[in-house]
């Protein structure tokens, strides 16, 4: 198979909450060249928080954080981010602001976004979001790379809305009987990741392990891809 290699973890990391040195091995162990980062720093000093937590998975920042509602976006110094932005989702009243960070991308031979997004916990709210999030999706130039925490399993509203046209991995490996929430009581697949069809699929998987149960209460989605040459 023909292509540029790339490693993706797509992680919850409940706000660094749990065994933020298991988080760390977890993530160091794994040897990404990305990480789409759900939950991650979004209020008073986020700016070093996101660095530190980067340098902590021996990584560098490439976008979101604040701007982003705490989805974040990090890479190895293998890849170059060269442009980057961020979504806010509408507010409502009474419920948790939300949003996405997006980052165009080379490494190799290869240009691509990565996205990063985390739906609302309400149903009523996830639709729009999702179409909002896809539509940002939609406009890219370069084939995308989606990480999110859809609070909703496959077949839901907002799930179909993001993963139409692109391949889910769990199901292009085979592996979508993996469970990625809780890890206290594995149930549901609400992490994912998305990627455009020109993408190979070489490996998935969600790292259940010691470890990955003490880090947070979402198991890492782990992939290894092969991305398209640009001409």
């Amino acid at each position: 198979m023909g292509g540029v290699p790339l490693r993706v973890v797509s992680y919850n990391i409940h706000t660094q909450r749990d065994d933020t040195a298991a988080l760390a091995e977890v993530v160091r162990s794994a040897r990404p060249d990305v990480v789409i980062v759900q939950e991650g720093p979004r209020r008073f000093r986020w700016r070093s928080k996101c660095a530190a937590l980067a340098e902590s998975f021996g990584l560098v920042v490439g976008a979101g954080g604040l701007p982003a509602l705490g989805n974040l976006l990090l890479t190895s110094l293998r890849v170059r981010v060269h442009a980057t932005r961020c979504q806010r989702f509408p507010l409502t009243p009474g419920r948790h602001l939300r949003g996405a960070a997006f980052a165009e991308c080379a490494v190799g031979g290869a240009r691509f976004v990565l996205a990063g997004t985390h739906l609302s916990t309400d149903p009523a709210e996830r639709p729009d979001q999702a179409a909002l999030f896809r539509a940002e999706v939609e406009a890219a130039r370069w084939p995308v790379l989606v990480g999110a925490d859809l609070n909703e399993g496959p077949g839901g509203a907002a799930w179909r809305t993001i993963a139409d046209g692109l391949t889910d991995a769990a199901v292009a490996a085979d592996r979508a009987d993996r469970l990625t929430y809780s890890c206290a009581d594995p149930r549901r697949r609400i992490d994912a990741l998305f990627v455009d069809p020109r993408i190979t699929v070489v490996d998935y998987d969600v790292v259940d392990t010691p470890q990955t149960r003490r880090a947070s209460d979402h198991f890492p989605v782990l992939a290894d891809l092969l991305l398209p040459v640009t001409d």
